[in-house]
């Protein structure tokens, strides 16, 4: 079985797993992940940061977003012609709902490319830091040509033992959970 097929079962599988946790459930450990994030090092010391704005079951990212904007500068991704790209945002007013049924930054927005922090969305990781995202390769692409910090926000139940890779793969630097935060080896 090639990594592709592999990635696909394994994303399939994990995202009907954490679609299956409760709204409150998720709204609870959200608030643990936010708290564990604001007492890293990584988040404390950056003073650009690229958030992703949450959807589905993933790790509630709003109030981290809003909260963030009143000490940082803050950029949300949007996808252009094809590519990744993050644009400023002090208003969470200054979103439209773009592809993928994603909230994203206004076209007028300034655009961003350089941040301190990447904090980059994921339906599993490893420990090592090896990532399996939505399987589109935007994050992997914009990341392959930046040496900013990245960071990803996921439940516990999300860390698993191994993830099939490629070559195109990128690995993230850092893990916040609800449980923990820490560097990847």
């Amino acid at each position: 079985m090639s990594a592709r097929t592999e990635k696909l079962a394994l994303r399939q599988y994990l995202l009907r797993k954490r679609d299956d946790m409760s709204f409150e459930l998720k709204k609870i450990l959200s608030q643990k992940i936010h708290q564990n994030l604001k007492q890293s090092s990584i988040f404390n010391d950056a003073k650009r940061i690229a958030f992703y704005y949450s959807i589905g079951s993933e790790v509630m990212t709003e109030e981290m977003v809003t909260e963030s904007m009143k000490t940082k500068e803050v950029s949300l991704p949007k996808i252009i012609d094809g590519q990744l790209t993050f644009k400023k945002i002090t208003d969470l007013k200054k979103l439209e709902n773009g592809p993928f049924e994603i909230m994203e930054p206004h076209d007028n927005c300034e655009t961003v490319s350089e941040h301190d922090l990447i904090i980059v969305p994921s339906i599993a990781i490893t420990r090592l830091g090896d990532r399996l995202g939505y399987g589109h390769g935007y994050y992997d692409r914009y990341l392959e040509k930046t040496d900013s910090k990245t960071l990803t926000l996921t439940f516990a139940q999300q860390i698993i033992k191994s993830i099939p890779t490629t070559e195109n793969d990128i690995k993230i630097d850092w893990i916040v959970t609800e449980d923990e935060s820490f560097q990847t080896n």
